[in-house]
Formats: C-alpha cells, sequence, structure tokens
C-alpha cells in the first residue's frame, strides 16, 4: 500500500508533463488521454523497487505507450492504402492538452510545433517521431530515446536529425508564405483606407467573395474609402485585420489568398469567440497583443 500510494503521488506529480508529452507525439488531446491512462495502468502493476528517476521513468512509459500506437495507426493507413487518405490530423489552433506543461516546454512549442509541423510529423516514421519530439521539445537525451526504440543513442540521433531537416524546411516554407500574406493583407487595408479602387481590383481574385458581395468589382466597391479603423494583426499567428474600440476588439477580418489573390474576406463580430482569440496588432516598428 505504501509503494502504492508514493506510486499515485509521482505520477500525479509529473501528469501534467506526461500529458505533454504525450498530445506532442500524438497531437490529438483525445488520444494524449488514452496514453496517460493506459501509462498508468502499466506503471501501477510494475515493480517500482529498482526506480531512481520517477519522471524519466514515467515519461518512458509515455513514450512506450504513445510509440505504440503510432505504429498502430501507420498500419491502419497502410492497410488503408488505395482509398483516399484522411487528411492529417493537425490539432486546431486553440486547442491544448488537458494540464499545464512546463512554460518552458510551451514557449518552445509555439516557437517550434504550429499546426504546419503537427501536419508534417504525421508523414514521419513513428521512431522518427518520438526521437524529434522527446529530444528537440523536451530534452531527453538519445541515451534514453534509443532504450525506447531500440536503437543505439547514435541511430536516435540520426532519425532527430532527420526528422528536423524535414521539420525545419516545412517552418521555412510556412513563414515564407505568412510574410506574402502579411504583405497583401496590409496592401489591401492601405488601398481600402485610401479608396484605392484599382489596387484593391489588383489584391482581387476574380470570383472574390466577402460577406454577401461576389466579385471583385463588388468586393472593391464595398471596401473602397473604408477600413478606416482596421489595423494589421496576428490572430491566432495568421495574418489578418482587427478592429477594436477602447481596447477591446470588436471584429475581426480574415482574408483566403490563392495564387497570391484574396478569394474570401471573412468578418467575425461576435465577442464570446473574439474573446478567445490571440490577437496582436502589428505596427512599423512594434507589435502589441490585446
Amino acid at each position: 500500500m505504501i509503494e502504492q500510494d508514493w506510486l499515485s503521488e509521482r505520477f500525479a506529480e509529473h501528469q501534467d508533463r506526461l500529458q505533454a508529452v504525450a498530445y506532442r507525439m500524438l497531437g490529438s488531446p483525445g488520444e494524449a488521454e488514452d496514453a496517460v491512462q493506459e501509462a498508468w495502468l502499466r506503471v501501477s502493476r510494475a515493480d517500482t523497487g529498482q526506480v531512481e528517476n520517477p519522471a524519466g521513468w514515467l515519461t518512458t512509459v509515455v513514450a512506450r505507450v504513445c510509440l505504440n500506437m503510432l505504429e498502430a495507426r501507420r498500419t491502419r493507413r497502410e492497410e488503408s492504402a488505395g482509398a483516399l487518405p484522411p487528411e492529417p490530423g493537425a490539432p486546431h489552433v486553440g486547442i491544448h492538452p488537458t494540464g499545464r506543461a512546463d512554460p518552458e516546454d510551451e514557449a518552445l512549442l509555439t516557437d517550434s510545433v504550429g499546426v504546419a509541423l503537427m501536419v508534417v510529423l504525421e508523414t514521419l516514421t513513428p521512431a522518427e517521431r518520438l526521437a524529434f519530439v522527446l529530444h528537440d521539445v523536451f530534452a531527453v537525451s538519445f541515451g534514453e530515446i534509443g532504450a525506447i526504440i531500440d536503437r543505439s543513442p547514435a541511430a536516435a540521433r540520426q532519425l532527430a536529425s532527420r526528422a528536423r531537416r524535414r521539420v525545419q524546411g516545412a517552418a521555412e516554407a510556412s513563414d515564407a508564405a505568412r510574410s506574402e500574406k502579411r504583405e497583401i493583407v496590409a496592401a489591401f487595408l492601405a488601398a481600402s483606407r485610401s479608396g484605392d479602387f484599382t489596387g484593391l481590383l489588383d489584391l482581387l481574385d476574380p470570383d472574390a467573395v466577402a460577406l454577401e458581395v461576389r466579385g471583385a468589382h463588388a468586393v472593391a466597391a464595398f471596401f473602397a474609402g473604408r477600413a478606416q479603423a482596421a489595423r494589421l494583426a496576428l490572430v491566432d499567428g495568421v495574418p489578418a485585420a482587427a478592429w477594436s474600440h477602447h481596447g477591446r476588439p470588436k471584429a475581426v477580418f480574415t482574408f483566403t489568398i490563392s495564387g497570391g489573390k484574396i478569394t474570401h474576406i471573412a468578418i467575425d463580430a461576435d465577442p464570446d469567440r473574439l474573446r478567445d482569440l490571440d490577437i496582436v496588432f502589428l505596427g512599423a516598428d512594434n507589435a502589441e497583443r490585446r
């Protein structure tokens, strides 16, 4: 009973981190919860007499459960080859695993593990994904990683390096896309404020849609001379525009861009939804987060 109490306390102490590890590995809050529950079933039946590093041991158990789940997922996909494959399971921007990960982990995740990265992770082998996530996000040594996947530390390092190259390539492509979108949205706002009808037409796809307005000429006419109070912003990390009053966001304008042209403009003024958005106003020299 004393041993079981000790184990329960250690598991509760590290549960937030275990949940974060599982979420980064699997990309799904529900599956992460399942993985942590399965890990608890395993450790509750284990002999803990030789455990000297509870945090490392528990991380290893969760990682092995996740590895099994990733391999099972990969097998299902291979068996369904020939049918249309499902879209990669990228999480919604606002979703986080149950519990709080370490602040340093969250900061690192914000910089390097966004939605685009989760899509890339889906293309990696389970071993590559495990090696990259455990080492680059949670600083687990290659020796420990190698023991989990039955490989040498050098092989684990190679797996992480291969995954990292693919991830960095995706991040660079994503950065380029965001940079282009930011320039297009900024140009649209400038043309709208100044009433530059021709400039708006140049930015709009011929079949552009905004609200109930359809067609580039109609959309350009609708926005010409408007958007005086709208400002360039990052909304959940994506270039957009927002209008605020007395420091409170009142509306967000999101843009769909294809082939360098704006194809759709959506406006959201729902207070409840706006409250959940992370809005950073962008200026010439600084950024202001609300």
